[in-house]
C-alpha cells in the first residue's frame, strides 16, 4: 500500500523523516518556546543587575550616536536613520518594562501620534552582546511579523550610553524619548505612563512635524 505523505511532517537534520507524532512534535515544540522566554526573561535579569545608574533628565542632549539590529536583522544607527524628521523612541531596559510599555503603544495608536514610533530593547552587559542572537530570536516569538521592523535591539556598548544618558534606576518603567528631526532630545518621561503626558507628546509631535512642512 502506497503510503500518504504527511503534510505536517519534516525532516531532521540529517535529511531523514521525522516519525514522531504530531502531538508530540507540538509539544516539543512548545517546550522550546517556553525555554526561550525562560532564557529571555534570565537574559533581561542579567541586564537589569548590571551597576544602578542614577536617573538622569537628558532633555535638550543630543540622542548619542549607536547601532543595532531589527528584528528582521537589518542594522540600524540611531539617531542618523530619522534624520530629518522626529521619532519616537520606547527604550526598555528590563523585561518587566514591557507592561509600561504596552501601555504607551497602545495610547499611541488610538491617539493617531503622527511620527514614527520604534521600541528599543536595551540590554546592557557582555553575557547578553554574546548571545544577541538568541535574546532575538525569543523576541520574534512574542512578536508579530508586521512590527518586527519596528523594534531595534541595543546591547552590550551599544546599550551602554543609552543607560547611562538616562540612568536606569525604576528600570520596570520605560524611557519615552522624542527626537527632532536633528536627532536632539525634546520630549522625555520615565515615570510610568500617563494619559496627560500622552497628550502633551502627541502636540509637541504636531508641532514638530507642522514645523517640518513650512
Amino acid at each position: 500500500m502506497r503510503s500518504i505523505p504527511n503534510q505536517h511532517m519534516k525532516n531532521d537534520k540529517k535529511g531523514r523523516p521525522d516519525m514522531r507524532p504530531f502531538e508530540t512534535r507540538c509539544e516539543a515544540k512548545t517546550s522550546l518556546s517556553r525555554v526561550r522566554i525562560a532564557l529571555l526573561t534570565m537574559l533581561f535579569a542579567v541586564g537589569g543587575c548590571a551597576s544602578t545608574i542614577k536617573n538622569r533628565d537628558p532633555l535638550d542632549r543630543v540622542f548619542p550616536t549607536v547601532t543595532g539590529k531589527t528584528l528582521t536583522e537589518a542594522d540600524v544607527t540611531l539617531p542618523e536613520t530619522w534624520a530629518g524628521e522626529p521619532v519616537l523612541l520606547l527604550v526598555g531596559y528590563l523585561q518587566d518594562s514591557q507592561f509600561d510599555l504596552d501601555r504607551w503603544t497602545l495610547g499611541l495608536l488610538q491617539a493617531k501620534m503622527p511620527c514614527k514610533i520604534v521600541e528599543v530593547p536595551t540590554i546592557a552587559g557582555l553575557i547578553p552582546s554574546m548571545i544577541s542572537q538568541t535574546i532575538d530570536d525569543g523576541m520574534r516569538s512574542g512578536i508579530p511579523k508586521e512590527d518586527w521592523a519596528s523594534v531595534i535591539t541595543l546591547y552590550g556598548e551599544s546599550a551602554k550610553p543609552v543607560v547611562e544618558m538616562t540612568g536606569n534606576e525604576n528600570g520596570r518603567n520605560g524611557r519615552i524619548i522624542l527626537l527632532d528631526s536633528t536627532g536632539r532630545i525634546v520630549w522625555f518621561w520615565d515615570q510610568g505612563f500617563s494619559a496627560k503626558r500622552l497628550l502633551e507628546l502627541k502636540a509637541k509631535v504636531v508641532k514638530l512635524t507642522s514645523m517640518k512642512k513650512r
